[in-house]
């Protein structure tokens, strides 16, 4: 009999647990499935053209859904242009409410909802209901506080948290299929708490639940015009990204759409957040728990099917333990249920549309002709719809395409590793950069694998993990800016003064010098001294550089007097200072807030011993009486910055679950900064030194006019105790190398401040690898007003944080 009772017990079959979808239907039917767009508040229903959204598990036509030409797009974006005065009058209390409103009715609908997003998108069920619907609350609620603690907006900036910052205006939102209900939650709740008013426009596979949290947003009668949702595919997009009159585009997509926005939005002044692809690596050391570490994996890849940007597709397994590892995923595998997504014990639900699933199954399928071998479980399959089964697939080369494109799919990559140094290796050989997972039961090898990581989240024996609290954002081509949080806050918020147009003034460059057009010059008013040798070297690697052109070009002063010769740089000078920079990047970095600040601390101290030649150069082309004055901002950047070096530090997240969230400020890499003609030595220094205070290392191009100024300045870097290659200068035609070092492929950022040309310049050709850019938009600064050209916003741009999850008590 015994024997009997465990035979059926290990025998025993998942019996269906449906959701009830009847309410979803009803909802459906009583809007005769045809929904249109919601602008200025209303529901529009006309259309030229439409599109049908269908439920993936079964086929079946869900709504026809008007899609959005540029003429509904412009008239979106007016009701939120005309919304916006209103809303920032509200105080900010008033706007917490409405937030708060929102998310007491995501409640209230919850289980609509998450019958809508399943049906919809083709999740599962349980993954709707228990993990997306929450999130959602959670971000309304979370930035329902934030609207309270940034008070009212006034001219000046916000009266409470975030002074001196002003929101960013209309913004423009794109979001994906994957995660409908959370993308709307994460875009919107920061956006609407900051001020601005939104355009949004969801994925054409899914629309379905924008419309009904704009539903929502009828419900809790927020003022017309402050919310729009436009539906549509590419072209909707594309129509949105390019509308003159929005002030911010924020999207999620994958890393090809986000090449082309960046390129759409180069010319404009228009803010930029991109949250883009991955191909994350889920680390499993030998020490690991191993069972564990399997169910975090089935989190990893398996949850949404796959269809997550920050999915641990690529399984780094160390190799003593690798076979042990690959039978127990496959054992688990067995067990997991592929089916209906309304079914509550469905593990798997449905690929979101024919285009991915095809897209899914062609590159498994290249994976193998690559020589990888494919594993898949002997479960049993739905007979219709677009399920595919979870696929595991082991001896993959590094460089194979299942290692490099993402996949999107319940596809695992698998490889091994032997050190933690082969596995950090591993674990960086990839373009992106979005999250990673490590697993180890030496919480010292754990942390010490997550700093050397190249991803925006590292979560140690955990995965998946995400909170409104807690910035979430990728490294190099996984994008930039970050959704979430304090970080997350920045996205839709701009500097007062910047934002004031009165104040902006546009950036000039000094004025040419009626230098004279006979060849018997002086200088310094001594005939001849130029041929003993007035010639600057560039600064390279911590030593004095020739250019490699051989050329060197003349530099006047403002009374037309030739003031020297400067270096002509070119492409070759520009990749040996970027090569110099890179070799001590990393050390650099490492180096101590304390150590760096001290070496800021020996710069201010070297230029004041320098004081009087410094000024008597700078004085031929500022004047002498703002030379002087320059000279001490300058000094007084130096000390600035120094305090700053160990001060402008991280933070521990305490989100709601068992777990701490380390927000730790890392340096971005290399920096390019194109320095601006406008106050030459105070405004290199303004830029340069947060850059390095924060870890950078940099290549900068100096003022044209003003170029002779490297040769004071390079004597000081020398006698600092500055590292070789921290900062290189490299002079010549800021419009030429400027483009060099924006599409430089190992430069992980570039500022300019210059004109608006060069600020459209190096946002085109930062599209290779898409580095982060920071620009004045054409735009004057003062570098003599603190408020506009040093502190926080300085070291925010020289910054890009990680959030690293450590599991923290029972």
């Amino acid at each position: 009999m015994a024997s009997s009772v465990v035979e059926k017990f290990y025998s025993m079959e998942y019996g269906p647990a449906p959701e009830d979808a009847g309410e979803v239907n009803k909802w459906l039917d009583a809007h005769g499935r045809w929904f249109g767009h919601y602008i200025g508040g209303e529901w529009t229903k006309s259309a030229t053209a439409k599109f049908e959204t269908k439920n993936p598990a079964t086929g079946e036509v869900l709504a026809t859904i008007a899609s959005a030409d540029a003429a509904d797009v412009d008239r979106a974006v007016k009701a939120a242009r005309a919304a916006l005065p209103g809303w920032q009058a509200l105080t900010g209390h008033q706007r917490a409410r409405y937030l708060y409103a929102f998310a007491r009715q995501v409640q209230k609908h919850s289980r609509k909802l998450a019958v809508l997003e399943s049906m919809d998108n083709g999740k599962s069920i349980r993954e709707s209901r228990d993990i997306d619907i929450p999130l959602v609350a959670r971000h309304f609620y979370h930035h329902a506080g934030w609207a309270q603690l940034l008070g009212d907006v006034t001219p000046i900036g916000f009266s409470g948290e975030f002074r001196g910052y002003v929101p960013v205006g209309v913004v423009g939102q794109i979001i994906p299929w994957n995660f409908p209900l959370l993308m709307f939650a994460w875009k919107v709740a920061p956006a609407l708490a900051a001020g601005n008013t939104v355009v949004i426009k969801p994925a054409e596979f899914t629309p379905l639940s924008a419309i009904a949290l704009a539903e929502i947003a009828d419900e809790i009668g927020l003022p017309k015009g402050v919310l729009n949702v436009v539906n549509g595919a590419g072209e909707t997009g594309a129509a949105i990204v390019a509308h003159d009159d929005i002030d911010k585009i924020a999207f999620t997509g994958s890393t090809e759409v986000g090449r082309i926005i960046r390129k759409a939005t180069a010319k404009t002044t228009k803010k930029l957040s991109l949250e883009l692809g991955g191909k994350s690596p889920f680390i499993v050391f030998d020490d690991a728990d191993l069972d564990s570490a399997v169910e975090g994996l089935v989190d990893g890849i398996w949850f949404n099917q796959g269809q997550v940007c920050c999915a641990g597709s690529r399984l780094l397994v160390q190799e003593r333990v690798a076979e042990k590892f690959y039978d127990k995923i496959r054992s688990r595998m067995e067990t997991l249920r592929v089916g209906s997504p309304l079914d509550k014990a469905i593990d798997i639900g449905a690929i979101v549309d024919q285009v991915q699933y095809d897209r899914i199954k062609g590159l498994v399928e290249t994976g193998v002709k690559e020589g990888a071998t494919c594993w898949q479980p002997e479960i049993s399959m739905p007979e219709k719809g677009l399920f595919f089964k979870p696929t595991l697939l082991t001896n993959v080369h590094p460089s194979s395409t299942v290692a490099q494109e993402e996949i999107f799919g319940p596809v695992l990559a698998s490889m091994t590793f032997r050190t933690p140094a082969e596995a950090v290796e591993l674990a960086n050989n990839t373009t992106y950069g979005l999250a990673a997972c490590v697993w180890s039961e030496n919480i010292n090898v754990a942390l010490d694998v997550a700093a050397q990581v190249k991803a925006g989240v590292v979560w140690v024996n955990a995965t998946n993990l995400f909170d409104a609290a807690c910035g979430f954002g990728g490294y190099r081509e996984s994008g930039y800016g970050r959704e979430g949080g304090v970080e997350g806050m920045y996205e839709y918020l701009v500097p007062a003064w910047l934002h004031d147009e009165l104040q902006s003034k546009p950036a000039v460059a000094l004025p040419e010098p009626p230098h004279p057009a006979h060849d018997d010059e002086t200088v310094n008013g001594v005939p001849g001294e130029f041929g003993i040798d007035r010639t600057v070297k560039m600064y390279i690697g911590g030593k004095q550089a020739r250019p490699d052109s051989g050329y060197s070009y003349p530099v006047y002063g403002l009374d037309g007097k030739l003031a020297g010769e400067a270096p002509l740089g070119n492409r070759k000078d520009i990749r040996n200072a970027v090569e110099a920079a890179r070799n001590v990047s990393a050390k650099w970095a490492k180096t101590t807030a304390h150590g760096r600040a001290q070496i800021l601390y020996y710069i201010a101290e070297n230029l004041v011993q320098r004081r009087a030649e410094i000024v008597k150069e700078l004085a031929k082309f500022v004047g002498a009486e703002q030379a002087a004055i320059e000279f001490d901002y300058s000094v007084e950047r130096a000390f600035a910055y120094g305090a700053w070096a160990d001060k402008f530090e991280g933070t521990v997240h305490n989100p709601p679950m068992r777990m701490v969230a380390i927000a730790m400020k890392e340096a971005i890499g290399t920096v390019a900064i194109l320095c601006p003609d406008e106050a030459p030595l105070l405004g290199l220094l303004s830029l340069v030194l947060p850059a390095i205070a924060m870890g950078n290392a940099v290549v900068a191009v100096p003022s044209e006019r003003a170029a002779l100024l490297m040769g004071e300045l390079y004597q000081v870097f020398d006698t600092s105790d500055l590292p070789g290659g921290v900062v290189n200068l490299v002079a010549g035609r800021a419009s030429e190398l400027g483009k060099t070092l924006a599409e430089h492929d190992d430069i992980d950022a570039i500022w300019s401040f210059r004109d608006e040309a060069a600020s459209a310049m190096v946002k085109l050709g930062s599209i290779g690898n898409l580095k982060q850019v920071w620009t004045n938009e054409g735009r004057a600064y003062d570098w003599f007003d603190p408020a506009q050209s040093e502190g926080r916003t300085f070291l925010h741009h020289a910054t890009q944080v990680k959030n690293i999850w450590v599991p923290y008590g029972e």
